[in-house]
C-alpha cells in the first residue's frame, strides 16, 4: 500500500529543489513555481504554476492541473501516479 498523504507530506519541504530540477527555465514568483510546461510547445512563462507551499499545480492553457507533488511528478514523467511516489519515496529516503 502506497502512502501518499506520507510522500506528499516528505516532499513539501524540498519541492523549490525539485522543481528547480524538474523545470529548470522556471522562477519564483511569490510562492508559486512559473515554468514552461515541458509536455507541450510551450513558448513562454506564465501558464504553468506551482504553489511551492501546497504542491498543487496547473497548466493554465491546456486546464492540466493536479493537487500534489506526486500527481506533478507523474504528470510531468509521463507516468502513473503508484510509479511517480515510489520514485520520490525513493528519492527522498523513505522506508
Amino acid at each position: 500500500m502506497i502512502d501518499f498523504q506520507r510522500i506528499n507530506s516528505a516532499a513539501l519541504p524540498v519541492l523549490p529543489s525539485l522543481l528547480r530540477r524538474w523545470l529548470p527555465d522556471g522562477r519564483r514568483e511569490g510562492h508559486e513555481w512559473v515554468a514552461r510546461n515541458p509536455r507541450r510547445a510551450d513558448r513562454s512563462l506564465g501558464s504553468f504554476r506551482v504553489n511551492m507551499n501546497t504542491g498543487r499545480w496547473a497548466d493554465f492553457a491546456t486546464d492540466d492541473r493536479g493537487g500534489d507533488v506526486v500527481s506533478l511528478a507523474a504528470y510531468l514523467a509521463g507516468i502513473g501516479q503508484a510509479q511517480a511516489a515510489h520514485n520520490l519515496s525513493e528519492m527522498l529516503g523513505l522506508r
